[in-house]
């Protein structure tokens, strides 16, 4: 029998009971992978992480993610929740005299940058770097779209595009008119899956530029039923692909680093705020930076 301590963290908030929730384990070290998802699928989280020595000498550690489905080759509120606790444990920490650190997780898709910033000693704020966008395939059918959402075809945006991006892992982005559409959003997991048989991936993000918060520029939502994830309350790694077409399509002012807040969670009680930062030179997205806040909830034991 094994011991196995974990910590809880709510990522992209400032405060207890909102963002995503995550747990963390510090030492995954001997676990195999069937105990790992095990785990996750008890804890049944969006994610649950599991920090390992790395493989790679280029990088500070190995993290492994897992849904209560499967493992992810990278995520966004699992990194940055990561980083956070690893500061609060003092597993890293900042040259002395400084206000941050730098550390670099090897993940699924090689390795991820993360900034973790201090206040008074503290972690306060975490930012992980995401792959340079790719756009995929879109989908011209809007009242097919709009079904798999259980919606009609008019409340989907005709002025923007129904398109596949990835920083790492793909998203179908769904642009809506507004929040009554957003809010009536539900997703159709039979209608997806037909949708996916074409190339399209199952996790759906919807979108619209009317906010329920001042100083947000999105609300959003996010549905994967087909990683056992029927909604997610602040999606780390679809945020930077969000960002991205928000600049490529004109949306965001046009500046050197655009930056856009995104608000999601909103309908399920844990809202969730994540700041995305696009660098680009001219008409080239040349980076991708998705962070926020992290609110400590505990710690415990798991004994397998």
């Amino acid at each position: 029998m094994r011991r196995l301590l974990y910590h809880r963290v709510d990522v992209f908030t400032d405060r207890a009971f909102g963002g995503n929730p995550l747990a963390v384990f510090p030492n995954g070290r001997g676990l195999p992978a069937e105990t790992m998802q095990a785990i996750a699928k008890e804890f049944n989280l969006s994610e649950v992480t599991f920090v390992l020595p790395p493989e790679d000498a280029a990088c500070d550690h190995r993290v492994r993610i897992f849904t209560p489905g499967n493992e992810l080759p990278m995520a966004g509120h699992p990194t940055v929740g990561t980083a956070f606790v690893l500061a609060r444990e003092h597993v890293i920490e900042p040259d002395e005299g400084r206000d941050h650190l730098r550390v670099t997780f090897q993940e699924g898709v090689g390795p991820v940058p993360v900034r973790v910033e201090f206040t008074d000693g503290r972690p306060v704020y975490a930012e992980m770097s995401q792959p340079l966008p790719r756009f995929g395939p879109r989908l011209e059918d809007r009242r097919a779209v709009a079904a798999m959402l259980s919606l009609a075809a008019e409340d989907v945006d005709d002025a923007l595009p129904v398109e596949v991006v990835s920083c790492g892992v793909p998203f179908l982005y769904v642009p809506l008119r507004g929040l009554d559409a957003a809010r009536r959003a539900r997703p159709r997991a039979e209608l997806i899956e037909q949708a996916a048989g074409g190339g399209v991936p199952l996790e759906l993000f919807v979108f619209t530029r009317e906010v329920e918060q001042e100083g947000s520029t999105v609300h959003s939502r996010m549905f994967a039923p087909g990683l056992g994830i029927t909604e997610d309350p602040a999606t780390g790694a679809a945020s930077g692909p969000l960002g991205s077409y928000l600049v490529r399509h004109g949306l965001v002012p046009r500046q050197a680093t655009a930056v856009v807040v995104s608000e999601q969670g909103l309908e399920m009680g844990r809202p969730s705020f994540v700041r995305i930062s696009i660098d680009r030179d001219g008409e080239e997205i040349t980076g991708v930076r998705v962070g926020g806040r992290c609110h400590y909830m505990g710690e415990g034991f798991l004994e397998v």
